[in-house]
């Protein structure tokens, strides 16, 4: 049984019926002082706590250096408090006489360890502790690129990439169609690869389900969603704008982007479209390249893929200005809806 007395300022706490006597005096710091100790019985001889396996160790949260630890002894309420692990990964327990390594293992090995200790020095007979991580800058989970909310989330438990999305409240309206993870120290151990990046198309992961594109995601790593490039249609088409490409790798082809500008009007002038592109080595920055969409049409000439930030240009024969105007023109209007018409 455990009974203590409080004397003047020090707790003196009896550990058994017929065992040892500790008493503890509160300094000026605040810091508990073990004064004396008589223990009943004979150092223990149990084996030291084996860190387990990959399988073990990477099932549950590992204590890391900077976490924030709770821990709760039962019925001894003064070493029942908050402690931060240090730099170099110990915690410093008010009766162990050197701090105790806790880096690298499970809460529930900690409380062992800890336990383990307190048996050693006769300190309390059959202790029950219970650790567990209140805070930790290494357990989270950084998304950041196309999504609602970019932040840092704490992460204690299994997840998945959809519980990442989720907590980030969703894909933008310009994501890609491609999530990039990539892997820190613990996920590239647990997953036993040496790819520190992989790709995961959310497009059928949201479609199918399939688990395979739903990935583990471990402490440390990091969750990129690319934004999506933008091509511009602008001049004599029915809804002008600018239209995400949701695949990068495959890009946007010209009939697809005047497909989603819903087709030319009847005015348009399609044998003198051009497509604008952003090119620093020219003299106005940008790159003509002329386009007949009759023949693309026809079957002709090959549908030219658009690049990210391309502009698709199709003149208007009702304008007033010239046709080298328009080019001029149309890059202003594609800049006006890159500015107030976002996607």
């Amino acid at each position: 049984m455990f009974f203590r007395w409080r004397i003047r300022g020090c707790f003196l706490l009896k550990l058994s019926a017929a065992g040892a006597v500790l008493a503890i005096c509160t300094g000026a710091n605040g810091q508990l002082t073990p004064v004396a100790t008589a223990p009943s019985k004979p150092p223990s001889t149990a084996a030291p706590i084996v860190i387990g396996g990959s399988s073990e160790k990477y099932s549950d949260s590992i204590i890391s250096p900077d976490d924030v630890l709770e821990v709760y002894v039962m019925d001894v309420a003064e070493l029942s408090r908050q402690y931060r692990v240090s730099p170099a990964g110990n915690v410093d327990l008010p009766l162990l006489p050197k701090p105790l390594a806790a880096a690298g293992l499970t809460p529930s090995q900690l409380s062992d360890a800890i336990a383990l200790q307190l048996r050693e020095r006769g300190l309390v007979t059959n202790p029950h502790i219970v650790v567990t991580i209140v805070s930790s800058r290494i357990k989270a989970v950084s998304i950041t690129g196309a999504v609602k909310m970019p932040q840092i989330y704490p992460v204690f438990g299994r997840t998945t990439l959809l519980d990442v999305l989720s907590q980030s409240q969703g894909l933008s309206d310009d994501a890609s169609n491609v999530a990039v993870i990539t892997r820190g120290d613990i996920g590239a151990q647990a997953t036993n690869s040496t790819e520190r990046v992989q790709m995961v198309d959310i497009k059928k992961l949201m479609e199918t389900g399939d688990p395979k594109y739903n990935l583990e995601i471990f402490p440390g790593d990091k969750v990129t969603v690319p934004h999506a490039g933008v091509v511009y249609v602008v001049g004599a088409v029915n809804k002008p704008g600018g239209f995400v490409i949701r695949a990068p790798d495959k890009g946007m082809t010209v009939l697809q982007a005047l497909a989603m500008a819903e087709d030319a009007k009847f005015s348009a002038i399609k044998n003198k479209s051009m497509i604008i592109r952003p090119d620093p080595k020219a003299p106005d920055g940008h790159e003509q390249v002329p386009i007949n969409i009759n023949l693309i049409l026809a079957g002709k000439q090959r549908d030219q893929l658009l690049l990210a930030n391309d502009i698709l240009f199709i003149p208007d024969s009702t304008a007033k200005k010239a046709w080298r105007r328009g080019a001029e023109a149309a890059v202003q209007a594609a800049t006006y809806l890159a500015i107030y018409a976002r996607p």
